[in-house]
This record gives structure tokens, C-alpha cells and sequence, in this order.
């Protein structure tokens, strides 16, 4: 039998004890600590799962010695600083979305990991439902055909972050699926953002991003705590068929559509042109069957696997760095009263690379 693999889980906020418990069901891992400066805190974390141990200084975790790997579930003010450290004392990191705060703390961050032969895995957790899997799959086989659009809405009553807006705190999901499903990730042209603070709350709790795509597509995100509905649903429209995804609807999915708009027949005299050169296809619709599973468990696999088999995850620092070149972008275009941010050279660059 291969030998568990031993983790600690460090912060018990809001995620963190959801890594804990998928961890700890886990047949790849060992659950062996939770850390967090506040202890009662980390106790009702820890007395979840037989009373593993508890550790408040991060120093004296990093320090023991029957500790494989971290899962970081902290403020993404604080990611860089406690990966380094990690990756310093020889661990295996996953951290939470975002993977920083900035892109230059996330590169550092990339780089070290690599430099010390450590795995760096971003916790994208959409990307390991059965959902985004397949998702991923009909774009990659050409089920779509080129890709024209994507809208993509994720609304709820949801709660104000004191720390970030509404777009570090959900376009990340929609983001990340982005560029796990398109061919080559994900690579807008530019970013425009526009925001806007009803509340007076000090930062944008409505959220719309448009971005521009390589061969004349289009992606919208649109986000918000104020929506008294909650939606998590995302339109991929293609040449051949158009996918709906609505994770609120486990009874279906995703729902492949064999509808759309032909550009193909062109009229023979200039006098018909604009009444023959758009049809309209009305085919089949279906939805593929599902297996019903928890993504974070299939993440906390992906993250063994890739430490054993010395493998780049799925959802690795790169793709990471590709989500936060767009949060930035979508700040400055915030600050520059919503006019089109150009990605850097570099930045574009970076969020072409496959994963």
C-alpha cells in the first residue's frame, strides 16, 4: 500500500475547515494539524476530527518534521508570506483563491516553489466538480466548435468582505473555470471593469468585467452581493452548439444546446444579401449524465497525485497567476473610471501559457 501523506491545515476561518474534512476523508492524506492563532478556533476544527493537533504559532508547525504539505486558508493578504515560509521548510503548498494578493507576490511565490522542487497547487475548486470536467471536455473535443462567447453570472445576498470587493471575491470562480475550460486558457485582450457601491460600503459590491478574446470572442462576469436570487450559471456559446451551466440544478447541469446563428449561406444578388446571409438552427437539446462527488475531495487527490508523481496540478501556480493578472487589471480599470485596461506584454504572455 502507498504510504498517507501528511497534512496541516492552516487556518480555520471560513474554508478552512472544509479542506480539513475532505483531508481528513481523504485515502491519500493524514490530517495531522490545524493552525490558527486563535485556539478555540482551531479546537472545534480539530475536535471534528479525532483531536488532531493544534498549533497557534505557524513557525513550530513549519518546524515538524511528520509534515508533508500545507493547505492555506487565509486572508490572500497573507498567502505569500505563509507559502514562502512553507515552501522554505521543505512542505507542499495548495493555497485558497486567490493565490496573492498581487501578481508579484504570486510569481514569487511560483518561482520558489520551483526552485526548491516543491509542488505549489492553486485551490481553483470549480475545476474538480464533474461539472467543469465535462465542461472542459466537450470544449476540448470541438463539441462547441470555436468558441464565440462566454457569459458567466454569479449573484447572491451574500457577505460584504472587509478586506476585498465584490470582484476579488467572486470573479475568482468564474475566472479560474475560464481559464481551466477555454483552449490555451484564459487570454482577454484587455479588461474593462465597472463597478459600483450602492451601499456606500467603500469598494464595489456590483460587478460587471468584459473581456475581449483572441479571434473576435467575447467573455462578460457579472457579480454581486446584493441579489436577493442566487445564480451560478455560465453561457459557452460556439459555432456548433452552446453550452448552459447551472450549478444550482443537480438534476441538470449542463445542458448542450444544437441552437444557434449560421453565417454560412450567402445570397447570389445583393438585392437578398441581408435576408439570406443569418439562419437560424434549432437542433437537440441534452444534458450528460453526472457523477455526484465532492470537488474538494477530488482536489485533495489531485494534490497527492501530483506530489507523488512529481506533476504540475491541473489548477498549478501558472493558472493562478493568469487569475490575478485580470483581478489587477479589473482594479486599474476601476481606478481609471472604467476605461479598458491593457494587459502588460508580459502579463498577456503569462496568461497564454498552457496549463
Amino acid at each position: 500500500m502507498i504510504a498517507k501523506l501528511r497534512i496541516a491545515v492552516i487556518g480555520a476561518g471560513y474554508w478552512g475547515p472544509n479542506l480539513a474534512r475532505n483531508f481528513d476523508a481523504s485515502p491519500d492524506w493524514d490530517l495531522v494539524a490545524v493552525c490558527d492563532r486563535d485556539r478555540e478556533r482551531a479546537q472545534l476544527v480539530a475536535d471534528r476530527h479525532g483531536g488532531v493537533r493544534i498549533v497557534t504559532a505557524l513557525p513550530e508547525l513549519l518546524a515538524a518534521d511528520d509534515i508533508d504539505a500545507v493547505a492555506i486558508a487565509t486572508p490572500a493578504a497573507t498567502h505569500h508570506e505563509i507559502a514562502c515560509a512553507a515552501l522554505a521548510a521543505g512542505k507542499h503548498v495548495m493555497v485558497e483563491k486567490p493565490l496573492a494578493d498581487t501578481s508579484e507576490r504570486g510569481e514569487d511565490m511560483v518561482r520558489t516553489a520551483a526552485a526548491a522542487g516543491l509542488i505549489l497547487m492553486a485551490d481553483h475548486t470549480y475545476c474538480y466538480t464533474p461539472a467543469v470536467l465535462k465542461m472542459r471536455e466537450l470544449v476540448s473535443e470541438g463539441a462547441l466548435g470555436d468558441i464565440l462567447f462566454v457569459d458567466s453570472v454569479r449573484v447572491n445576498l451574500g457577505l460584504i468582505q472587509p478586506d476585498v470587493d465584490v470582484f476579488w471575491d467572486l470573479a475568482p470562480h468564474d475566472l479560474s473555470i475560464m481559464d481551466f475550460v477555454l483552449p490555451g486558457g484564459l487570454r482577454p485582450l484587455s479588461v474593462t471593469a465597472h463597478g459600483a457601491d450602492p451601499l456606500g460600503a467603500g469598494k464595489s459590491c456590483v460587478g460587471y468585467l468584459i473581456l475581449p478574446l483572441e479571434g473576435g470572442a467575447i467573455a462578460h462576469v457579472h457579480v454581486n452581493w446584493l441579489s436577493p436570487t442566487k445564480i451560478r450559471q455560465m453561457i459557452i456559446g460556439g459555432t456548433r452548439r452552446t453550452l448552459i451551466w447551472d450549478d444550482l440544478n443537480p438534476q441538470q447541469r449542463i445542458s448542450v444546446y444544437d441552437r444557434g446563428v449560421d453565417l454560412n449561406l450567402q445570397a447570389l444578388h445583393d438585392d437578398n444579401r441581408t435576408a439570406s446571409t443569418v439562419s437560424y438552427r434549432l437542433g437537440d437539446t441534452w444534458s450528460p449524465a453526472l457523477p455526484e462527488r465532492e470537488a474538494l475531495g477530488a482536489m485533495a487527490a489531485e494534490f497527492a497525485a501530483c506530489i507523488r508523481e512529481r506533476r504540475a496540478p491541473i489548477t498549478d501556480g501558472e493558472s493562478g497567476l493568469r487569475v490575478l493578472a485580470v483581478l489587477e487589471a479589473a482594479s486599474r480599470s476601476l481606478a481609471g473610471s472604467a476605461a479598458a485596461e491593457s494587459l502588460a506584454p508580459k502579463k498577456r504572455e503569462l496568461i497564454g501559457e498552457a496549463l
